[in-house]
């Protein structure tokens, strides 16, 4: 796996702080800091998502990916996952994720709720990359509701 990230400042854009990731997928995703007018040469403009937010985000996707893929398989009949994720991080350098919560809203039809447990269960605990991880710095925990849809 490869990915190119650059910064976009050296270019004269408008952040000091904007850089462009092109994944080995041939993707590209924009990333940017949060503004401070106290240190505009070193702040972002908040003009695209903060690197740790994506890696937050990267985490659901991958969870939510082996989810589906868990219900699929098993011929359940779902039609929607969504998760939430909520983080804390550590107040000192390096601000690792302490905490993260995942919130899982599945919908389909008569898909029993222990499957979808497990389901997030297999991923925590085998499948996810990206959170088994995270897991390592952060207390990660689950939870999850069932809509018939």
């Amino acid at each position: 796996m490869e990915c190119t990230v650059s910064w976009t400042g050296a270019s004269g854009a408008r952040s000091a702080m904007g850089f462009v990731a092109e994944t080995g997928s041939g993707h590209i995703v924009a990333m940017d800091g949060a503004p401070d007018p106290a240190k505009p040469d070193q702040s972002g403009q908040n003009l695209a998502a903060r690197p740790m937010e994506l890696l937050l985000a990267g985490a659901g996707g991958c969870t939510a990916f082996d989810v589906v893929l868990i219900l699929k398989r098993g011929r359940h009949q779902i039609s929607g996952c969504t998760v939430k994720l909520s983080s804390e991080r550590a107040t000192t350098d390096p601000k690792v994720f302490t905490t993260i919560n995942m919130h899982f809203t599945v919908r389909g039809k008569g898909i029993p709720p222990a499957v979808v447990e497990r389901a997030i269960a297999m991923s925590h605990d085998k499948y996810c990359s990206a959170s088994i991880m995270l897991g390592k710095t952060a207390e990660i925990t689950t939870s999850f509701e069932v809509i018939e849809a």
